[in-house]
């Protein structure tokens, strides 16, 4: 660019010059005007030769040359000149606008990291990312990029995600957790174990669907495609007939008029503005995307978005947090008192504190406490790797003291049999608990259930579930506002859970129990139902929502905790797992639908009227260069508007 603006201010000095200082010999002026046209018109000429044997004639460098070495043919030098330098300009114009629109991209491809610290032989080496396995041990130093996707195995840090997520606030991080390539290592050293390949790691898959996006053209950009297909030789054919017919057949008309006419109808016929501001506005759309944490794969998809009917969601991990979580301890209520035999004051220690009158009287039956209970459930729960389990002992939250479990037991499809001390722990589900002949307080709340009893006495229970994510309600209000008319959970989950998940976010169509192929049966019956230009999309995270990802209209993807095949399968992902990000990517997709259709309305209605001015003769050349680049800057400039996202 830098380059291309010395040349157009050399250009431009040269031409003011040969106009402002008039040479008795008029050759001299010529003579500049020559070498201005050359400086500014040389890459033009040989672009426009080469293509001629290419195959390709009819593109703007062929429209450039014919009416420019026209109009030296007749005489015109200023204004060759004048029409190769507007051009030159906004062309640069075009450049700085197309610069513009691709840096709102490279703060994704500054994700690419350039090494990886592998221990090979017992040395830290830097190596290509590409050349790391799976299984190997990588070193990330603070400041550096993680490389490549894995799990801490030592050290802990603070990780900024913005490039991925597009959140500001860093993400605290430690030894067990997975980690994601395209990070970058804030603070600490950490060593991690790599589980994907660079190829497979999450920063090239977003690299990739980046570089990509536009390989998949949306409509509109084929529109303009064929059009300026038919469009070219089209007008270069009227121009020849207004150049050749009109003095042939008009008496008193001449040549040298008719054929200044045609030249003019040339330069203004260039479809510059349409050819390059609707691909520039659906880059600058799924730039300004980018920012925000939201990919989209092609600027098909990106328009698609902008005619959205019917809206379906997974429910966990998509609505949900996809996490267990202890929501509620209760302890029982009734008269029945639990009898400790020591548990509490020898075999658990400190940890567990009583009333101080209590251990001081050194009674053994008193009221579980809500503490207490969740304390005996995690430590039967010790030694189960399932999910509940997991959520139980992180609710705890404290450190277990195994010398104090003396047998634990799982029943399959019931729960945990566990002898903590002296006592004897059942903690499972009501087929548990009926099974003992233990009775019990039902509890109804919706989510899993933990029953637990002592000694063969009903102590409480604990109640397990998924979280609503924070903007799912948000999410689905503004969807109506947004005049989508029909919005759908699918879930495998139970019924109640579904039902109760719905109810609370505002979902009034909810289909529970579902096994993917009947997901996807679901969605099949849910097009049918849809208007012809109307989309569906479906937003999803788990494995088993690939297939529906990829037989919807548009397919969206958590990204942050989504399955691959998820990520694969869909054409839009979600990189911060907010599912309020569906309305910015739609509300983006309506912006850039409108900078396009205003580019197109403009360009016509401007070309329409300058090609009629031209072939009566009331337009110069000079209005006509003006009005091709002074419209094609135009269209840049509204083009330019895409990139301005507000998350």
């Amino acid at each position: 660019m830098k380059k291309d603006g010395i040349k157009i201010i050399i250009a431009l000095i040269l031409f003011i010059f040969a106009m402002a200082v008039k040479f008795e010999n008029v050759w001299i002026n010529n003579g500049i005007f020559i070498v201005s046209y050359i400086i500014v018109g040389f890459e033009i000429i040989k672009d426009a030769i080469k293509n001629i044997f290419k195959g390709e004639i009819f593109d703007e460098n062929f429209l450039m040359a014919i009416a420019t070495i026209g109009a030296f043919a007749i005489g015109e030098f200023p204004e060759a000149v004048a029409v190769m330098l507007f051009y030159q300009i906004g062309e640069l114009f075009q450049g700085y606008a197309v610069d513009k629109s691709r840096k709102s991209i490279a703060s994704l491809m500054d994700i690419r990291p350039d090494y990886a610290n592998a221990y090979r032989n017992g040395n830290l080496e830097k190596v290509a990312p590409e050349e790391v396995q799976i299984g190997e041990t990588i070193v990330i130093k603070p400041g550096e990029k993680v490389p490549l996707d894995g799990r801490i195995i030592e050290g802990n840090t603070t990780l900024d995600t913005k490039a991925l997520t597009g959140e500001s606030l860093p993400r605290e991080v430690g030894k067990g957790e997975d980690i994601l390539s395209g990070c970058i290592n804030l603070n600490g050293t950490i060593k991690v174990e790599v589980t994907k390949k660079f190829g497979e790691s999450t920063v090239s898959k977003i690299l990739d669907l980046v570089e990509n996006a536009s390989s998949k053209k949306s409509k509109s950009e084929n529109f303009i495609t064929k059009f300026a297909r038919y469009y070219t030789p089209t007008v270069v054919i009227i121009a020849v007939v207004l150049a050749i017919v009109p003095p042939l057949i008009v008496k008193g008309a001449n040549f040298q008029d008719w054929i200044y006419r045609a030249l003019s109808f040339l330069v203004v016929s260039c479809p510059c503005a349409l050819v390059i501001s609707i691909p520039l506005s659906f880059f600058g759309g799924i730039g300004g995307a980018s920012k925000i944490g939201i990919l989209v794969k092609g600027s098909n998809y990106l328009e698609a978005l902008a005619s959205t009917e019917i809206a379906v969601f997974d429910k966990t991990g998509t609505l949900t947090e996809g996490v267990f979580e202890v929501q509620k301890v209760e302890v029982a209520k009734t008269d029945n008192q639990i009898e400790t035999k020591g548990f509490v004051q020898n075999n658990l220690g400190e940890s567990i504190s009583l009333n101080n009158e209590v251990e001081r009287a050194g009674i053994q039956d008193y009221k579980i406490t809500q503490e207490e209970l969740l304390k005996i459930t995690a430590y039967a729960e010790n030694y189960s790797n399932h999910p509940i389990s997991k959520s139980v002992k992180k609710a705890y939250g404290k450190k277990i003291d195994e010398s104090q479990i003396i047998s634990s037991q799982e029943l399959s499809g019931r729960g945990i049999e566990a002898q903590i001390g002296k006592q004897n722990v059942l903690v499972g589900n009501e087929k548990l608990m009926n099974e003992r002949k233990i009775e019990f307080t039902k509890c109804n709340d919706i989510g899993t259930i933990l029953y637990v009893a002592i000694d063969g006495k009903f102590a409480g229970h604990i109640l397990i579930s998924d979280t609503i994510k924070a903007d799912a309600k948000k999410t689905i209000e503004e969807l109506k506002r947004n005049n989508i008319k029909q919005i759908v959970m699918l879930t495998g989950d139970k019924k109640e859970v579904g039902e109760a998940v719905a109810k609370e976010i505002g979902i009034n169509t909810v289909y529970t129990e579902l096994l993917p192929d009947k997901k996807v049966a679901k969605v099949e019956e849910l097009l049918k139902t849809k208007s012809e230009k109307g989309k569906l999309i479906f937003v999803g995270d788990g494995i088993n929502d690939a297939p529906v990802l990829a037989i919807s209209d548009i397919g969206v993807a958590m990204g942050g905790i989504g399955a691959d095949s998820s990520i694969e399968a869909a054409d839009v992902v979600i990189m911060t797992d907010e599912p309020s990000k569906i309305i910015n990517a739609i509300q983006i997709s309506k912006k850039t639908m409108k900078i396009v259709k205003e580019n197109i309305i403009f360009a016509i209605a401007v070309k329409i009227l300058v090609l009629i001015l031209s072939a009566l003769g009331i337009s110069t050349m000079w209005q006509a260069v003006f009005a091709d680049v002074g419209v094609s800057i135009l269209a840049i400039l509204n083009a330019i508007r895409a990139l301005h996202t507000k998350s």
